[in-house]
């Protein structure tokens, strides 16, 4: 019974993410050269459509009898406990790339965010990793930019790039 109420609150989540996604987007003023039919709230519109939905269809899936199958873990054991070794440093990465991100920018933050991730996740070729992040960081720095004109913080880079 536990379990039932547990995927029941879930779906209940989704309905509210669904509505509260609407209202935000009814909310949206939009220009009139804006304002054809795929304009910047059809979408936010189908995410919301969608996640009412499906928290409709989960409730009524659940309410019927079929409830989730709990994961076995594929090629984790569980009954291990988490690898700090491994996970503080994650988080160190990215504790740095929120805190520098502003004013060291994009490229710098993340170029420590990519590096910092690898060799805490087993890279030892220290050089490679490095070279592979700053490609990594000046490419979604101008994939952002140029291919979905959002402006990423260039930081104290911003007369370069």
């Amino acid at each position: 019974m536990k379990k039932k109420r547990v995927e029941l609150l879930f779906a209940a989540f989704l309905f509210l993410v669904g509505i509260i996604v609407f209202v935000d987007a009814s909310q949206l003023h939009v220009t009139y050269s804006q304002a054809d039919v795929v304009g910047p709230k059809a979408l936010p519109y189908a995410v919301s459509g969608i996640l009412v939905l499906s928290s409709i269809a989960l409730a009524i899936t659940v309410l019927r009898g079929n409830l989730a199958e709990g994961e076995e873990g594929e090629d984790v054991d569980l009954s291990q406990p988490s690898d700090w070794k491994v996970l503080l440093p994650l988080l160190a990465a990215f504790v740095i790339n929120i805190l520098l991100i502003n004013t060291a920018g994009w490229v710098i933050s993340g170029t420590i965010l990519f590096f910092g991730s690898a060799v805490a996740l087993g890279s030892r070729r220290y050089v490679l990793t490095a070279l592979i992040s700053i490609a990594m960081a000046f490419g979604t720095f101008y994939g952002f930019y140029l291919g979905l004109g959002i402006k990423l913080p260039a930081g104290i880079l911003s007369g370069v790039l």
